[in-house]
């Protein structure tokens, strides 16, 4: 059984489907969020409407799914981040892993903290930048969950860390290995596009810090970089309301239009690959960029669970404890 003593590291994050059978369930879990998702007719309808949009829009996305293996590594890789970091703090830590959208769901991992004897935990939100849309609802239901399930449990919330130096660090190491897929004799030219999950403009009207800390993130990581050309986009983009500008690919016209031949993308607001950085980066953007001009669209390789990040992850939560 699993000393009293130890504490908990809650990793939270958004999740993804585990087979292409998933992918309608995980969709409807996600249309249904009001906190992310504010579908019309108000919240009696939202999830009426969530079962239609999710059955609608099942069939392109599992081919997108099928594209990259036919799951999403999500959990896979925040597992890993969660073990990662938890060596790194020491033997009195333990991992756990929570998914907003699809299993293993705050219910279940609350029961197991229960189970586990596990009474004091870090919660940490694995995205950098932080938006109601994202972090708020992870953060929400986690709050939510744990007072139904395991009141007694005494934890902290790390929210945001988008300026986080070690993370800095990580995402400045990244970018390096990308730069290494060009020629020598061109590296130094490359532009860098850093592409960042889109969010209707209204979260960003209402006062949601997101942009500002996406452009903290690039401005604090190409200090470390210097010397190269860079731009932000937002990536992800679909349904009819106004949308963060500007988007990824129209920054990639924009570039080809001004004659550069090679470009180097950095998932800014990924922590770690999924279907935005497998599929749509790698595959629609590279088609994208290769058909307006651009010969040579490479992607700095995500964090996942590297050295430096894991290194990073534990170094946060040390300082947020006032370890360090």
């Amino acid at each position: 059984m699993t000393s009293p003593h130890k504490t908990g590291l809650v990793l939270l994050n958004m999740g993804g489907p585990d087979s292409l059978e998933a992918v309608e369930p995980f969709l409807y879990n996600l249309f249904s969020d009001r906190e992310l998702i504010q579908l019309p007719a108000g919240a009696l309808l939202q999830k009426p409407f969530a079962k239609l949009i999710s059955h609608f829009r099942a069939k392109k996305v599992r081919w997108n799914y099928q594209a990259i293996g036919g799951k999403s590594p999500l959990l896979e890789w925040t597992t890993r981040q969660a073990v990662g970091t938890a060596e790194l703090l020491g033997e009195d830590w333990k991992p756990y892993v929570v998914m907003r959208y699809w299993q293993p769901r705050a219910a279940e991992v609350l029961r197991q903290m229960v189970a586990d004897g596990v009474e004091e935990a870090v919660v940490v939100s694995m995205y950098p930048h932080y938006t109601g849309a994202t972090t708020g609802s992870s953060v929400n239901d986690f709050r939510a969950a744990a007072r139904r399930i395991h009141p007694q449990l005494n934890f902290s919330v790390i929210e945001e860390w988008h300026d986080w130096p070690a993370y800095l660090d990580a995402l400045a190491e990244q970018i390096r290995l990308g730069l290494e897929q060009f020629h020598e004799l061109r590296r130094d030219e490359v532009p860098i596009l850093f592409s960042a999950h889109a969010l209707p403009q209204k979260f960003i009207d209402r006062g949601d810090p997101y942009l500002e800390h996406v452009l903290a993130t690039a401005r604090g990581t190409m200090d470390r970089v210097g010397g190269h050309p860079w731009h932000i986009g937002f990536q992800s983009r679909s349904g009819p309301v106004k949308w963060m500008e500007p988007g990824t690919l129209d920054v990639i016209d924009r570039l080809a239009a001004e004659g550069h031949k090679a470009l180097l993308i950095v998932p800014i607001s990924f922590v770690s690959d999924h279907i935005e950085t497998l599929q749509e980066i790698d595959m629609e953007f590279v088609e994208h960029a290769y058909k307006a001009g651009i010969v040579q669209l490479k992607r700095a390789p995500s964090l996942n669970a590297t050295p430096v990040f894991l290194n990073a992850m534990a170094t946060l939560v040390q300082h947020h404890l006032g370890l360090r």
